[in-house]
């Protein structure tokens, strides 16, 4: 009985594995070994940046929403607390997205958060 080598299933294998790695600099895109290694390296990469981006998107919206709320005489952290207290649920997005585009209704988001903050 003859030994199997199983050549066509390796070759779609490892054409794969060069199919994913199009693009990349050097023998990373050709040679199958070099190849294999950042495949899998950049897949560790893009599974841990999915989850980084979350959070950078939030620090961004946080800073956005900091430097509007100082314009209107409140810190990042007061004006969250007011808003609670006035009973307003807008998420970190959207507040943002008032602070760049809409500063006149931000205003008076803030308004709203010092007057519920006095009483």
């Amino acid at each position: 009985m003859p030994r199997v080598k199983g050549g066509t299933v390796t070759r779609q294998r490892r054409k794969k594995v060069i199919k994913l790695a199009k693009g990349f600099y050097g023998a990373k895109h050709i040679l199958y070994k070099v190849a294999n290694q950042q495949v899998m390296k950049s897949g560790m990469y893009a599974y841990r940046d999915r989850r980084n981006k979350k959070r950078n998107f939030r620090r961004l919206w946080i800073t956005r929403i900091n430097a509007a709320a100082r314009l209107n005489g409140l810190s990042y952290s007061r004006l969250m607390h007011g808003l609670k207290l006035a009973g307003i649920e807008v998420n970190r997005k959207m507040l943002a997205e008032l602070a760049v585009s809409d500063a006149a209704s931000f205003t008076q988001l803030a308004d709203s958060a010092k007057k519920s903050m006095k009483n």
